[in-house]
């Protein structure tokens, strides 16, 4: 099935080529890169991180990454969404310099300069394959294949130079299927490479390979002492609408049916969005799957605090059956490398988006600059430089990715690049005397889905201050007494002296970001 690509963005001429500082490398000593970033996977269902989650549904291979090489501990976003996080890894920039603020915008600049354009010129060969969730047409890649908006889980179409194709198969596996063969066949292997290899997967609304969907069905995932959290002196968490058991939809994400021995899932704003794509005997298999613990559910009369533990454990039960297909593809990727010899001088990068709620405060998805959905897990290998289990403490920032990877390179960096190198953290394995000591972060789209209010805030090491600009509420945490955040110390007695700093350096930063005043009000 095929249908013309309109992306509705005309093409804009490149920008002129960054010369690459070769610093005495040739070609083949240079490293290839393979990025592999999935979409929502929360830190906590990494089990490399330790939490108590991992434990009940490990990720072994993740964790080989790690293991082999360095974990990252505080690694953040600038703006937790995904799209714009997408914009600010391609740039190295913030949200409010690449113009790409909220999703729904008119479409990422592909004329403005870009990581892969800087690696093309340095001689690189350069792809992505996968999700791309930027509305207009990738730019600066020698390949690309990329899924249609968000991407289904099955049967996904995707998007080439010439078309849109349905490809039978499951999302995450026919993506690591299309990741190797570009590598063995799709490039020029006189080249050294960098491959975006972009899953779908965690994303909403976590349907799980066929293979998987049992894997967890008799798991007990440990229930967030914060879910039921209430968000006393905190306005725009009681805002919000991202909770679990008051706005998951029942049919498109927990995949509830209408009574005992019903195939009708309960109506919601996407009924049956995600079986659309199913064959009928897809269809029947999936809902067999799910039949006797719909039933049971329904076998008796359940108090509002059961039928809010029985969602949270369908959540957990569905996105750790998607993680781990995620997981089996960075085995699979990882033993590719191993098996063509490619693994001794290619640097292999997971990541993820942004952050997730796996329940703590009662919630789902991302968008706050709390620490669940603000961090970025990430684990990175390159053997001869990191040292394995290397641990990277220092404030990291995905407007850091672009320019790390430049240096790894040996190409040079442009000034204009917001973040800056951690090359240095990684191959020493601690953290300068003069490494940053705050991050910045803004998140832009509101009014929007879920009404996180928009706002900007400073992390410090232990403190946290976040400016919810729109109806002018502050928010202040100590991280070290208070890690979930549940107390907003902001006005509080004692609390001056922390919070004239922070504001200072907050306005510090966004007059370094050169942040217009007119965004953040």
């Amino acid at each position: 099935m095929n249908h013309k690509l309109s992306l509705g963005l005309t093409m804009l001429p490149l920008v002129p080529a960054v010369q690459a500082q070769e610093q005495g490398r040739q070609d083949g000593e240079r490293p290839n890169i393979i990025f592999i970033m999935s979409d929502d996977h929360a830190q906590q269902a990494m089990s490399i991180y330790g939490h108590p989650i991992g434990k009940v549904a490990p990720t072994p291979n993740i964790d080989r990454i790690g293991q082999e090489g360095a974990v990252f501990w505080n690694n953040y976003c600038c703006n937790s969404i995904s799209g714009p996080s997408r914009a600010a890894i391609l740039t190295g920039k913030h949200s409010h310099k690449n113009g790409f603020m909220k999703n729904w915008a008119l479409g990422f600049d592909g004329s403005q300069q870009t990581l892969p354009k800087l690696l093309q010129q340095g001689g690189y060969e350069t792809a992505v394959i996968g999700k791309w969730h930027l509305i207009s047409k990738p730019t600066g890649f020698d390949h690309w294949m990329i899924l249609n908006d968000q991407g289904e889980y099955c049967n996904p179409q995707f998007i080439t130079e010439g078309d849109t194709t349905i490809h039978k198969g499951y999302v995450t596996d026919l993506i690591t299927q299309y990741c190797e063969e570009w590598m063995d066949n799709g490039r020029d292997k006189n080249k050294p490479f960098f491959l975006m290899m972009h899953h779908k997967a965690i994303h909403r609304n976590w349907v799980p390979a066929e293979r998987h969907y049992r894997l967890y069905e008799h798991a007990k995932f440990p229930l967030p002492d914060n879910y039921y959290d209430a968000y006393e002196g905190r306005y725009a968490a009681q805002m919000q609408k991202m909770n679990i058991y008051r706005d998951m939809y029942e049919g498109h994400d927990l995949k509830m049916v209408a009574g005992i021995d019903s195939d009708s899932l309960l109506f919601d704003p996407w009924p049956h969005a995600f079986m659309g794509t199913m064959t009928p005997e897809e269809r029947r298999r999936f809902l067999d799957a799910y039949r006797d613990r719909n039933n049971e559910f329904y076998s008796k009369p359940r108090s509002f605090k059961e039928v809010a533990e029985w969602k949270y454990q369908r959540y957990l039960q569905d996105y750790m059956a998607c993680v781990a297909s995620v997981d089996e593809s960075v085995g699979e990727i990882l033993d590719y490398l191993k098996r063509t010899g490619l693994d001794k001088n290619t640097i292999v990068v997971y990541t993820t988006d942004q952050g997730f709620y796996l329940g703590e405060h009662g919630w789902f998805d991302k968008r706050f600059m709390y620490e669940e959905s603000f961090g970025m897990p990430m684990v990175m290998r390159w053997p001869g430089h990191i040292k394995p289990g290397t641990q990277v403490t220092g404030l990291t920032q995905n407007i850091d990715f672009a320019p790390t990877f430049l240096d790894m390179c040996g190409i040079s960096i442009p000034q204009d690049m917001q973040g800056i190198s951690f090359k240095e953290l990684v191959e020493k394995g601690k953290t300068p005397r003069d490494w940053r000591k705050s991050l910045y972060y803004h998140y832009y789209e509101f009014p929007g889905f879920h009404s996180v209010r928009a706002h900007y805030g400073v992390k410090m090491e232990r403190y946290k201050l976040m400016h919810f600009y729109v109806d002018d509420n502050w928010e202040l945490y100590d991280l070290k007494t208070d890690p979930e955040e549940m107390h907003n110390l902001y006005g509080k007695k004692g609390m001056e002296k922390i919070t004239t700093e922070l504001k200072a350096e907050l306005a510090r930063l966004q007059k370094e970001y050169d942040v217009p005043q007119e965004l953040c009000r």
